[in-house]
């Protein structure tokens, strides 16, 4: 059985930018909702067991859409709480010149991104991704995810659903984007992913406490992007 992981940071931690009410009913509200589901679908599909990254995979090779939906949000969402800190930073290490090289500055990423992000229609996601092109910024509408593409390793996302936004923001996704950007962005964790996607260290996986695993995970191979 899965279990909604806990927030790596306080409710209002992230405020100004996210408000405490907004946190919280995000992660608590729609975030279980959606591990409850998965846990009914997967047990009805005699998948229990299996980690989030497999069951997303199996889900997505079944064409159980039902099952896909909810566990890639599931997956989904977890990553995206890594990818926000109260901590303000810039990009360091190798991520630094990686953007610089890819969108021609910090500032041209961001760009690019929140460029992405604001002209998504309807709800979704918008990643900074990593692979044998090199880096660069995608989207993926409804539950839809990386885990699910050849070739394509996170670094970082942000979700687009209006849940995540509409009680600070209304509909002003841009400024949303503009200052999850600036404000609470995790450098250090795109960072980390990078150096996984190139074989030092651990990528992101669901949280392991989260479910009892009848099966070996996935190898970091297999989580790598193709060369």
């Amino acid at each position: 059985m899965f279990e909604l992981p806990p927030l790596p940071y306080d409710d209002d931690a992230l405020e100004p930018t996210i408000s405490a009410d907004t946190l919280q009913f995000h992660h608590d509200k729609h975030h279980k909702a959606y591990i409850d589901k998965t846990n009914k679908l997967a047990g009805e599909a005699g998948l229990d067991g299996l980690a989030m990254e497999q069951l997303v995979r199996e889900a997505r090779k079944r064409g159980d859409t039902a099952l896909f939906n909810n566990a890639a949000q599931a997956w989904n969402h977890a990553f995206f709480w890594q990818c926000m800190t109260p901590d303000k930073a810039q990009p360091e290490g190798d991520l630094k010149p990686q953007i610089e090289q890819a969108f021609g500055s910090l500032d041209a990423f961001k760009a690019a991104f929140a460029k992405a992000g604001e002209g998504h229609f309807a709800s979704g996601w918008v990643w900074l991704v990593t692979g044998s092109e090199g880096l660069k910024v995608i989207s993926t509408h409804d539950a839809d995810d990386t885990l699910v593409r050849e070739g394509v390793f996170p670094l970082l996302v942000c979700d687009l659903w209006e849940h995540a936004y509409y009680l600070d923001y209304q509909n002003d996704r841009a400024a949303f984007l503009k200052r999850w950007l600036d404000e609470i962005a995790n450098w250090s964790f795109a960072e980390a992913q990078l150096a996984a996607s190139n074989g030092r260290g651990e990528g992101f996986r669901f949280p392991p406490q989260a479910f009892t695993a009848k099966d070996a995970p996935d190898t970091a191979d297999e989580r790598r992007p193709a060369s």
